[in-house]
């Protein structure tokens, strides 16, 4: 008997020892999932990407594809750091979700009770903007990005006074738009609830509790790490180029924390685990709940015949809520220069998926997490490398505008005469150059030749790694140049952002130094009108210009004999007389031009 009861429970846990393994085979919705992920970066001809996967509070898949450097064949690796861009938008709302759970900061509060300094573009936004406002992008303004972008400046300050500056394109509370200077705004509030930059209320708040401890907001931080990715980009749609950081300064609120797919899994636990980590609580579920509930309507997002189980489009705080295929889905992505991110959970499947790569403005990471996600729900596979490969075979590229280009035109002045330092209070300050019988834009990051298109208007082209002129690289911006009454090149305009007019930028001469003996020769009294006198003298080294009534005026040089007013745009003296003697003075305005005779 004993002997057929061992002969049993061998023919009994024999096929209970099959169906385990069969069990645990299946039970693994990720096998094999390298060819597939090995194909996207093929496809989307990436130099690199890193992907982590989080059930509950474990990391379940953790891999590096491709390289983090690619010309010295560096891979990456799960601990391969890598610029997230706007994905640091959920970090900085969520600080603002600390000061409410300490009982310091309301959301339906205005943004100005909490920041003095801020003004917007009318009075009505400036007293009834509130923080809620900020964190779900319904201000109603527009994006405004270039003022940060291409006049970048590292004064936190600076950029929130050009919020002032800066038109709506709709009414408050109405429609959903984008706008980075509201998350820098949200940065500043922490900033001065806690006495400290954001950059320290992040990591002692967030990152250090965390335990993200290579995550960092710098590019210097960033460089001096061992493991961090160089950012790419495709030229010509196959050449995998290098791409310079992108030092995104006092934006940083906005998008500059750097960080690891594995570090990013903690603070995927976070969110999926109703804001603790390992028990600790690193974020208050109230929160939580809030921050992933539909705040704003982004856009309808209806569903199409090709994917009608993708489909909702709404905003919490930091975060875009999706139905994802009957899935409730909350992610957001990031892009800055050279590279590409997607943070992306499920909450009621207690998944998170974390994709960075080393590619600018790329598909790649939507790609990933949707193949990756369809596996781990459970739900039959698209194939959604193919359906972007399809896509982007349908995409052309060409260079727009020269079919309204009047060929055989010419500047209306000579060259030259465009020099100045061009500014808009909203954006900033550019400086045009007469250089090699060439104009060349200059902004605080970028410089760019600016090409005859047609009599008065410019197009800007870009410059190569190695300075030369990069005629392939033709931006959308034409730069038309404005003329007074006078004749004189007063000012350019430039479209920077969509639904608003051109705007204006007002030019001031390239100031010339003058030594305070050669001013001399302009001091004196000027008969501007039978009771009005304008006084000309030397003050502090500088010349002025002082009319009763009116405050008093630092002139610049700007030519021989030709000088601006400082703090008047459009407002020029010019004064005449033969050889070394000055005998009168001509004040160019807008309304008209005035001479006047001296008289002392």
């Amino acid at each position: 008997m004993k002997k057929l009861f061992i002969i049993f429970a061998l023919f009994f846990v024999g096929p209970l020892y099959a169906q385990k393994k069969k069990a645990e085979k299946i039970a693994d919705p990720l096998a094999g999932i390298e060819k597939e992920l090995e194909q996207i970066l093929k496809d989307r001809k990436a130099a690199g990407f890193a992907v982590a996967v989080v059930r509950k509070d474990s990391v379940i898949y953790a891999k590096g594809f491709g390289y983090r450097d690619y010309e010295n064949k560096l891979p990456v690796t799960p601990n391969t750091l890598f610029a997230i861009g706007s994905c640091t938008k959920a970090f900085t709302a969520s600080l603002l979700g600390l000061m409410n759970k300490e009982g310091k900061l309301d959301f339906n509060t205005p943004a100005r009770d909490y920041l003095p300094g801020l003004k917007f573009f009318n009075d009505d936004l400036t007293r009834n903007v509130t923080v809620k406002d900020l964190m779900v992008h319904r201000t109603g303004l527009p994006r405004h990005d270039l003022s940060w972008y291409l006049f970048s400046t590292d004064s936190r300050e600076e950029l929130l006074g050009r919020i002032a500056y800066m038109e709506p394109t709709a009414p408050l509370r109405q429609t959903w738009q984008y706008n980075n200077f509201m998350y820098l705004v949200q940065g500043m509030i922490a900033e001065k609830h806690y006495g400290k930059t954001w950059e320290e209320v992040l990591s002692e708040r967030l990152l250090k509790p965390m335990g993200m401890r290579r995550s960092n907001s710098s590019i210097a931080a960033l460089t001096a790490d061992s493991d961090a990715a160089l950012g790419y980009e495709l030229e010509n749609d196959s050449l995998i180029s290098k791409r310079d950081y992108y030092h995104i300064n006092a934006m940083g609120p906005a998008g500059s924390i750097n960080s690891s797919v594995m570090e990013m899994a903690r603070w995927l636990k976070v969110w999926i685990n109703k804001g603790k980590l390992n028990g600790r609580e690193i974020l208050p579920e109230s929160y939580i709940n809030e921050a992933i509930s539909s705040q704003m309507v982004v856009s309808a997002l209806l569903p199409q015949a090709e994917s009608p189980d993708v489909h909702l489009s709404n905003y919490g705080y930091g975060w875009i809520l999706n139905s994802y295929r009957g899935h409730y889905r909350v992610d957001h992505g990031g892009n800055i220069d050279g590279f590409s991110a997607n943070t992306a959970f499920y909450p009621a499947d207690s998944i998170g998926i974390v994709v960075l790569t080393n590619q600018n403005a790329s598909s790649l990471n939507s790609v990933v997490r949707n193949t990756l996600a369809d596996r781990l729900l459970g739900l039959k596979p698209v194939d959604w490398n193919g359906r972007m490969n399809k896509a982007q075979a349908k995409s052309a590229s060409g260079t727009a505008g020269e079919e309204n280009r009047k060929k055989g035109t010419q500047p209306s002045h000579p060259l030259k005469d465009y020099e100045g330092v061009y500014t808009h209070k909203a954006y900033g300050t550019f400086e045009v150059k007469y250089q090699n019988d060439s104009l060349i834009a200059v902004f605080p990051l970028e410089k760019m030749w600016l090409r005859h298109y047609h009599y008065d208007v410019f197009q800007s082209v870009g410059y190569d790694k190695s300075g030369r002129v990069d005629t392939t690289e033709i931006f959308d911006v034409l730069v038309p140049f404005y003329m007074n009454e006078a004749g004189d090149i007063v000012s350019a305009k430039l479209q920077l952002q969509a639904g608003l007019e051109s705007l204006t930028f007002t030019k001031a001469g390239l100031s010339k130094e003058v030594s305070e003996n050669d001013l001399r020769v302009f001091e004196g009294e000027y008969q501007l009108a039978p009771q009005a006198i304008a006084r000309v003298y030397i003050k502090n080294q500088k010349l002025h210009l002082f009319i009763a009534g009116q405050p008093e005026y630092e002139l610049l040089p700007v030519g021989d004999r030709k000088f601006e007013i400082k703090s008047l745009a459009g407002y020029t003296l010019e004064f005449e007389g033969k050889e070394e003697r000055v005998e009168s003075v001509k004040f160019i305005q807008p309304n008209g031009i005035f001479k006047a005779n001296k008289v002392k």
